[in-house]
């Protein structure tokens, strides 16, 4: 008997456990009808009722929702230009330092640029009076700086494996290079723009760090509100809420598994 696929899906059976098991568990007591999330009381759906009623909670998301697609989509427009410039504008002056921008905040903590943000709203309001306060501008635009550098990764590594025979032939044919980027540029990394969105959306929406350092009285989003509770001992409210999220992205990804094996089935065809 050969024993190496044996302990290969011995290994990866207790991997995928460490992963989902604490999952299930929270989904298992989010139907807890106790106060107590270790200690089953019965099946109730009484903590999804509190969840709603939760008028806290619920400003959170909304916040939370609202930064993220407004960080998702300046991101992408910023993220874009940048990528086109870096992989089709060759060599310019300050090019390297684009490409150091671009880059430091994937590899930087944090921390840092939490705390590099909130010095320079600070220096900012000292200065010029804007912004009067912390909340959600300073979270979005601090947001916008950390996944704009995402995005420009993604659009640089798509632009740079395209062929560019096609916008060649659409200026040979006489079209401007605005043109050219709006008809025939745009619609080729269009899945790249949109894995960059989506990709930004859920880092802003799950960034805890960054959001702390520059938001301000009652602009709390929904990690730091989750944070804030935890430290106080996890709720079956709580429990709740990650379960409605456990729920959503398994449909959305459920989704965008269905849709790309139609698309492969659709090419094999």
């Amino acid at each position: 008997m050969n024993r190496r696929p044996l302990a290969l899906y011995t290994a990866m059976a207790f991997g995928y456990a460490f992963l989902y098991v604490p999952l299930l568990s929270v989904v298992f007591y989010s139907f807890n009808r106790s106060k107590l999330v270790t200690v089953w009381g019965g099946f109730s759906l009484k903590w999804y009722g509190e969840l709603f009623r939760n008028e806290q909670i619920l400003e959170a998301v909304q916040r939370s929702l609202l930064v993220a697609a407004l960080a998702a989509s300046f991101a992408v427009v910023i993220g874009t230009l940048s990528g086109l410039a870096l992989a089709r504008f060759g060599r310019f002056r300050l090019r390297g330092l684009l490409s150091l921008l671009s880059s430091a905040p994937l590899v930087m903590p944090e921390v840092m640029l939490g705390l590099s943000a909130l010095l320079l709203f600070i220096a900012l309001e000292s200065w010029i009076g804007w912004p009067a306060s912390r909340g959600l501008t300073t979270i979005t635009l601090a947001h916008i700086t950390l996944t704009a550098c995402y995005v420009t990764v993604i659009v640089r590594s798509r632009l740079v494996q395209m062929d560019g025979s096609l916008e060649e032939a659409a200026m040979d044919l006489g079209a401007r290079p605005w043109k050219v980027f709006f008809l025939v540029t745009l619609p080729l990394i269009a899945p790249a723009l949109v894995a960059g969105w989506l990709l930004a959306f859920t880092l802003s929406l799950d960034d805890v760090v960054i959001a702390s350092f520059t938001s301000g009285p009652g602009s709390s989003t929904l990690p730091m509100v989750i944070y804030s509770k935890v430290k106080l001992g996890v709720t079956p409210e709580i429990n709740a809420l990650a379960t409605i999220v456990v729920v959503v992205v398994t449909v959305a990804v459920s989704i965008a598994g269905w849709l790309l094996g139609r698309k492969d089935t659709a090419r094999g065809t």
